[in-house]
């Protein structure tokens, strides 16, 4: 019901004094948020209690349709918000108090900022009267929240709780996606004011996203993608945002192009279609990046051309190639590379139109001409650039690991999440995602820490599905203390720890960059990961033989109702290939140790 313009009189005149207006009701600032929540039907929060937000903790106690869940740390909230965001598609929502609560909240929204995560983040402040003065847990949420979000709000009437968290949700998940943080003063909390409904619309003059791609830029498009005689599809996370999955399988089956994703991406297109040419970029396959440097067409969708992806923009530039980049933020065309058609729009919508243009056209692509390109690419495929080696046979290769999952879940119904390293980059070159949002993890931030609270939000919105956290002994104790918040929620997750005892890609670099100088990336006093878990109340297993990679996973996910912490003692050192160096060009790869 939208608020018209009686009525914001009357609900004035109430707060003066006067009596509330006909339909509404006198509440507390914490009720109509709950009220606004529940009316957004947010079914879970992540969150931790704090002076400033009791108010708001007291209206949700006087509930039972969202459920809260209390996390050991600020930063995990977020992050377990922002997981169940990227599987479900739905706006996260964290609450965190002020001061300290926020800043230790930070790390979490500019990981789902850089990722464009839809995400609401309610904070509590100092009452209105103290803001400025120094008062105890306070911090300026707005001004050190700028630049790492979407939008924020800084709340002064309770009057305009209801409209602001309709705005806070409608700009999370429309056009480019993002988090956008709502700061709640305590005393705006606790105001009772007249409440007529939360608004069933909304309206910003200055927030006008572009959904619709341009008719004619599409056709243009279109009689380029027909004519290549080398093309390439190139797409990234907004393929999975923007729902446009069925619309780029339907495209590229259509067309019989080649294609790749990001690392944000996968899954967009099933990995195990032979036109899916793997992972692109920095530790992306040889295929995927040959093509990529020498196409004559390419179609961007979703994606942004970053610096993980091209490596040095002058290399990526030599060779001349003809862009179409498609995507929802106008600020993402031709910021890295210059394309030469830029269609905004909303890819769905986008791909549907360049779809039917497909079908209504007697065009048709060359076909000799692409039978001839995918030799060059199959030529490039021969080289079998993810083999790898299983050495003498007495160590734990890594690969091996998270190869023997797929190969165990491939069929089932399944989430990864990863923290940030080495073990980030096996997991996304060797378990094959054949299904979008299967994939979660940090791409842009690159945020350690994230596996476990990820997992958890996922698992509490899936309780069906089998969640498998990939981490690393380095990232896994950034948040290791959610293992408690796993036991209270009942949250089963199971966590494959590569541990290799060094922070691996720190070290990798090291021996590559800096002549084998391991300044600090050692790790020489690990806890006892076993007897951790089990201090959690969780199951523990110690696995240091190949032999017992298979039986451990097995052992784990008959488990089902526990969560379960596997500690595999990996090789330390095994290195991450292919790799692109900093500075150099996208084919000027390592393929291995031999390349050092």
């Amino acid at each position: 019901m939208e608020i018209s313009k009686a009525e914001l009189t009357s609900a004035t005149a109430a707060s003066h004094g006067h009596p509330p207006a006909s339909g509404s009701q006198d509440l507390m600032g914490s009720e109509i948020l709950v009220k606004s929540l529940q009316a957004e039907n947010v079914q879970y929060i992540w969150g931790y209690p704090g002076g400033a937000v009791l108010y708001i903790y007291d209206a949700l106690y006087k509930q039972d349709t969202i459920q809260h869940v209390l996390v050991r740390h600020e930063q995990a909230a977020v992050h377990a918000a922002d997981g169940y965001a990227r599987a479900t598609g739905e706006v996260g929502v964290a609450l965190v108090t002020s001061g300290p609560g926020l800043t230790n909240a930070v790390t979490g929204i500019a990981t789902a900022y850089m990722d464009s995560i839809p995400m609401v983040i309610i904070s509590g402040q100092v009452p209105t009267a103290a803001i400025g003065l120094d008062a105890f847990q306070e911090c300026d949420t707005v001004g050190i929240t700028r630049p790492i979000v979407k939008h924020n709000f800084l709340v002064k009437d309770p009057r305009d709780l209801a409209m602001t968290l309709k705005k806070a949700f409608h700009i999370a998940r429309t056009g480019r996606p993002g988090p956008v943080v709502v700061d709640i003063p305590k005393d705006v909390s606790f105001r009772k004011v007249p409440y007529t409904g939360y608004p069933q619309s909304v309206e910003m003059r200055s927030y006008n996203p572009v959904k619709k791609g341009h008719g004619g830029q599409i056709r243009k498009a279109l009689q380029l993608l027909l004519a290549a005689k080398r093309p390439y599809i190139y797409t990234g996370g907004g393929v999975l945002l923007g729902n446009a999955t069925n619309e780029l399988r339907t495209l590229v089956d259509m067309l019989g192009y080649p294609v790749t994703n990001t690392l944000m991406g996968l899954g967009a297109y099933p990995a195990s279609d032979r036109k899916f040419l793997g992972m692109l970029g920095m530790h992306g396959t040889l295929e995927a990046n040959n093509t990529m440097q020498n196409c004559d067409v390419l179609l961007a969708v979703g994606a942004r051309f970053d610096d993980r992806v091209i490596g040095n923009p002058k290399h990526f530039a030599q060779n001349e190639r003809k862009i179409i980049h498609v995507d929802i933020d106008p600020s993402s065309i031709s910021k890295r590379v210059k394309v030469d058609i830029p269609i905004v729009g909303d890819v769905k919508d986008v791909l549907t139109e360049l779809i039917s243009m497909i079908r209504e056209s007697s065009t048709r692509p060359d076909a000799g001409a692409l039978a001839a390109w995918w030799d060059t690419i199959e030529g490039w495929r021969k080289r079998e650039c993810l083999k790898y080696s299983m050495g003498s046979g007495d160590v734990i290769k890594p690969q091996y690991v998270v190869e023997t999952l797929w190969n165990m879940t491939k069929d089932a119904d399944t989430y990864i999440t990863s923290d940030v390293g080495q073990h980030q980059m096996w997991a996304a070159q060797y378990y094959r995602f054949d299904e979008p949002r299967r994939w979660i993890n940090s791409g842009g931030l690159g945020t350690m820490g994230v596996g476990i609270p990820y997992a958890m939000g996922i698992k509490l919105a899936k309780p069906q599905s089998e969640v498998f956290c990939i981490t690393g002994e380095g990232s896994v104790q950034m948040n290791i203390q959610e293992l408690s918040t796993c036991l209270q929620y009942n949250t089963p997750i199971k966590i494959c720890s590569l541990n290799n005892r060094y922070l691996g890609m720190v070290r990798q670099w090291q021996e590559i960059e800096y002549s084998g100088r391991y300044s600090h990336s050692y790790m020489d006093a690990l806890p006892n990961f076993v007897k951790l878990a089990e201090a959690y109340g969780h199951v523990g297993m110690l696995i240091e033989h190949p032999k017992d990679v298979e039986p451990a996973l097995r052992e784990a996910r008959k488990l089902k109702d526990r969560t379960v912490f596997m500690d595999f003692r990996t090789d330390p050192t095994e290195n991450v290939f292919p790799m692109v160096q900093a500075g150099k060009g996208i084919t000027e790869m390592l393929l291995g140790s031999e390349d050092l």
